[in-house]
């Protein structure tokens, strides 16, 4: 049971300031409304207008406090949803692909607001059974509008690439996906790609998390004909679920049952 599986996955990467919280708990911890969702001492809400994460975590491994609260306020909210594989058992959409967000932290002492994003994954089986590795990004755009690449690569079939830019008013429309481009490897030897108008070369500007298996980096490349700013993720499976990743994994997500 899914409940049974739960996590509030805090990364600030902050200068001076790095926290990474993801303590997984039972069933006994969650608890679900039509408006509220809680695990453990943190919870989300929705108050009518904005999605509130109230968080109260202790990071690992060094038991750091994060204290304060999270507003997300969508611009508009999304339909949209398309599978990730051939056979439709996974699936990937935005729930407020442009939104405002405002931080504000009691420990560590920090606050801003900014432009930000919400989506969803959602599966029917474990993700090692169709996928060997993915590269995703999403990146603002002039307009306001945010740009969406998922780079799927599964066991069996062809590549799927989803593209699709979504604007504040709700719309959204598929684009043609621009030629691959591969990325420096990571420490990890990870290989990570990303999708840049042609002649226009992405590069890594921040590396943010770099583990055996995923990688979260900042990258500059170009969209539209113009130059954008990209949150990146690669995930390779087989790593992931390999045996030394799993025996690393509570080190990063203890377990509280």
């Amino acid at each position: 049971m899914a409940d049974n599986f739960c996590s509030i996955n805090v990364a600030l990467y902050g200068r001076g300031v790095r926290r990474w919280t993801m303590t997984e708990r039972g069933q006994r911890h969650v608890q679900r409304t039509a408006s509220s969702f809680t695990v453990g001492p943190s919870s989300l809400r929705w108050d009518g207008q904005s999605l509130v994460f109230d968080l109260h975590e202790v990071g690992v491994p060094l038991p750091q406090r994060v204290d304060g609260t999270v507003r997300v306020w969508p611009r508009a909210l999304s339909r949209f949803n398309a599978p990730l594989d051939d056979g439709g058992r996974h699936r990937w959409g935005p729930i407020a692909p442009c939104s405002r967000v405002e931080v504000k932290l009691d420990r560590p002492g920090l606050s801003w607001s900014g432009d930000g994003y919400l989506d969803s994954n959602e599966g029917d089986e474990p993700i090692d059974r169709p996928f060997t590795e993915w590269d995703w990004s999403r990146g603002l755009l002039a307009d306001g509008s945010t740009a969406v690449i998922y780079d799927v690569r599964q066991k069996q079939g062809g590549d799927r690439v989803i593209t699709q830019r979504f604007h504040p008013d709700g719309r959204s429309e598929s684009f043609e996906p621009p030629p691959r481009q591969a990325l420096p490897r990571t420490a990890w030897r990870i290989g990570r790609t990303m999708r840049s108008d042609p002649g226009a070369p992405a590069r890594v500007t921040q590396t943010l998390e770099d583990t055996p298996f995923y990688v979260r980096s900042v990258l500059q490349s170009s969209l539209f004909g113009e130059q954008v700013t990209s949150v990146h993720e690669t995930l390779n499976v087989p790593r992931l679920v390999s045996l030394p990743v799993r025996c690393m994994l509570p080190w990063r997500m203890p377990r509280r049952s």
